[in-house]
């Protein structure tokens, strides 16, 4: 079946002319003029973006999947391909409920009455690797329950497998395919999938999230621990209305230009307070409460894919961000240095003019009209001209903006990100710079420092102790050396003696046969 898969996906590489992708058509060589001949001969009448899309849509859902990870990756692929890529959906058909139970079941060893009092057999919504049903549970609380696909481990591994075998022939026939980096990106897909095979990471990446947003300004499911599995996911049901379905949200009084800046400040609260932010919210993971003490509150919906950032790069994406806003294009080239994000021996001056290449054009428009995320984009595509592969947590960041930018002039088309950006940004700096960091971190230390105040005599008293017999000890270890060093030199002396006498007992002898 493996092979039967294989010659599969080749037979529709072929008729969709997916060779563009990896020959040149303007270089043909003697290896692409005999491919075209035997292999891609079918004139294909549609845009190469266009046959790349409904080749992956016809080679099923994992590769549906692929191809939408593909679609995030701006900085390796060509405009028309990555916007192409965006329109790929990711539903198929849902499993029998039949399957449900089973896996259900499996999971709790009890029958699923005993689990649920109430279960609804139609899915709401079914993807490649889950889907979910709305359930009760017996003490009450309704519940959404999403439910692994069967086999999918199986399924993702096999075609994950072929995906790196077509990865490594692209990159062997051709430098244009190289260009493209198919390993990586194979090696990209393969990371999320994984995460997405175990429902107790995600019900764990929620849960975290819902402790960030403890104050309610972003609405997440709590999580029910008991009715959770590797398999199965139950979390808390969420009533809402699309983000999307803006005419119903103004019919319910729903003020959607401040939605809008609501959306971009959990965005950066997510980003630079948290460090850890949801890196898929397109709109189809995004609800709305419309009634009660939480109206006009967003909700937020799978957890699947989560980023994080450290606290360096929080730092240095702030700084470069507030570089951009003052246009000193030196600090943007001196930042993207510090932080690594290209090699440490990069002319400052070069990359200074690289970035001004491509900012001073984006002033040139009104700042409402602005890309926050394609301005990021350009600067990562950028980097990677000076030598460096941008970081995956840093290209989920970037996608993800594209997302909340895309959603935030959606609500409010006049919306300028920048100024709802810019005092978040200088705030944080000034919290993790100025004196504010100070007192935050004397506030953290404090407990510590307490704790331990009446121990610091003893612990002062055992440091100057340790010190003592440290310097006594590397005493010894010199003395020892220069034993050693002393040994060495008389061994060296003697050795070289008794090679002397030796050559000059065999000249005695020489001298006295010959005489």
């Amino acid at each position: 079946m493996h092979w039967l898969r294989f010659f599969h996906i080749i037979g529709v590489l072929i008729w969709y002319r997916l060779d563009v992708f990896f020959v040149r058509e303007d270089r043909p060589n003697i290896s692409s003029r005999l491919l075209n001949t035997l292999l891609f001969w079918r004139h294909a009448p549609e845009k190469r973006a266009v046959r790349l899309r409904l080749a992956l849509e016809k080679l099923g859902p994992i590769f549906v999947k692929f191809g939408q990870m593909l679609s995030t990756r701006r900085d390796l692929l060509p405009t028309d391909v990555a916007d192409e890529l965006t329109k790929l959906q990711d539903q198929v058909p849902p499993f029998p409920y039949a399957q449900v139970e089973a896996i259900i079941e499996e999971a709790f060893a009890a029958p699923l009455s005993t689990v649920y009092t109430e279960f609804n057999t139609t899915p709401v919504a079914s993807a490649s690797v889950a889907q979910v049903h709305f359930a009760k549970l017996h003490s009450g609380e309704q519940v959404a329950v999403k439910v692994l696909r069967p086999g999918i481990a199986a399924i993702i591994h096999r075609d994950i497998a072929l995906l790196r075998t077509l990865a490594w022939w692209v990159k062997k026939l051709s430098a244009e395919g190289r260009r493209l980096k198919p390993d990586e990106m194979v090696d990209e897909f393969a990371r999320h999938t994984e995460h997405e095979l175990d429902l107790t990471l995600e019900a764990a990446q929620c849960a975290q999230l819902g402790r960030n947003f403890s104050d309610r300004s972003l609405l997440v499911p709590s999580v029910y621990w008991d009715y959770s599995h590797k398999h199965v996911m139950t979390m808390q049901r969420m009533f809402g209305l699309p983000v999307r379905d803006t005419a119903a949200l103004m019919a319910h009084g729903i003020n959607l230009t401040k939605l809008a800046h609501e959306g971009v400040e959990i965005f950066f609260t997510q980003v630079f307070r948290d460090g850890f932010f949801h890196a898929d919210m397109h709109p189809g993971n995004i609800q709305v409460v419309t009634q009660g003490p939480d109206k006009g509150k967003f909700i937020a919906l799978d957890f699947g894919i989560m980023g994080s950032l450290s606290a360096t790069d929080q730092y240095y994406l702030a700084r470069n961000f507030l570089a951009f806003f003052n246009r000193d294009y030196r600090d943007v080239a001196v930042a993207h240095i510090e932080s690594g994000w290209v090699p440490a021996d990069t002319n400052v001056e070069a990359l200074e003019t690289a970035v001004r290449a491509i900012c001073e054009p984006i002033f040139e428009k009104p700042l409402k009209d602005i890309s926050f995320g394609r301005t990021l984009l350009s600067l990562f595509q950028m980097s990677r001209r000076f030598g460096v592969n941008i970081q995956p947590q840093l290209v989920m960041l970037q996608k993800t903006l594209l997302n909340i930018e895309g959603l935030g002039r959606e609500l409010d088309p006049n919306i300028d990100l920048w100024q709802s950006a810019k005092p978040f940004l200088k705030r944080w700096m000034s919290e993790q710079i100025g004196w504010r960091s100070l007192l935050k971190s004397a506030k953290r230390e404090l407990p510590y420092i307490l704790t331990h105040a009446a121990d610091m005599p003893r612990l002062f008293e055992q440091y100057l102790r340790n010190q003592t017999e440290l310097g006594k000890q590397q005493s010894r270890i010199d003395n020892l050396l220069n034993a050693q060093h002393q040994q060495a030199t008389w061994q060296k002396w003697a050795t070289t003696a008794i090679i002397v006498l030796v050559l000059l007992q065999c000249a005695s002898l020489f001298l006295l046969f010959n005489h």
